[in-house]
């Protein structure tokens, strides 16, 4: 098999716990990573992140093969396992760190991303408005090592089953031939 160069996706979408669970079944996404961006605060660590007043979101960085699947793919899954319709806000995480957004690498994918959310706005997908942030991607920090596959580590946390678990059902539904063979 030929050595596909990978692109980047970041994207914010609550909690980095579920995006990352989402994200880390699909096929073609070879690297999921939890971390921060979009803030302006240098090298920021989760406490800091959760007081909401670094300006960074929790986001995911997903290395991806555009020949597997494309990134308008990864936003039609993003938006179709959480809600952008709400400002700040997840489920039951509020802040501005749990915000939805979409950091874009290149024009393309910011036309994309435009180009996505005026798709599902026109048909009417969601009852109020999308909310999503767009905006230019810029440094993307880490999170600290117990962040990573937190979902996969932790699944008989109540956190997991509540709000993991109906978005990782979510994704089995509406994407099974996106889904690699070796997760569930």
């Amino acid at each position: 098999m030929e050595n596909t160069e990978s692109k980047i996706a970041t994207l914010a979408g609550g909690c980095f716990w579920c995006t990352e669970a989402v994200f880390e079944r699909v096929e073609g996404a070879s690297k999921v990573i939890p971390g921060f961006t979009g803030g302006q605060i240098k090298n920021p660590a989760y406490r800091e992140i959760i007081s909401g007043r670094t300006g960074h979101a929790e986001a995911i960085e997903i290395h991806f093969n555009p020949e597997i699947i494309s990134y308008k793919e990864l936003l039609l899954i993003f938006f179709s396992t959480h809600d952008p319709t709400t400002l700040n806000r997840q489920q039951y995480d509020k802040g501005t760190q749990y915000r939805s957004a979409v950091f874009y690498h290149s024009e393309e994918q910011k036309q994309d991303a435009e180009a996505i959310v005026k798709e599902l706005e026109d048909a009417n997908v969601f009852e109020d408005p999308i909310v999503t942030e767009i905006t230019q991607a810029t440094v993307f920090y880490k999170a600290e090592a117990e962040h990573k596959e937190y979902y996969s580590n932790h699944r008989q946390q109540q956190y997991c089953q509540v709000i993991i678990d109906p978005k990782i059902k979510k994704l089995q539904q509406l994407f099974a031939d996106k889904i690699k063979k070796a997760k569930i």
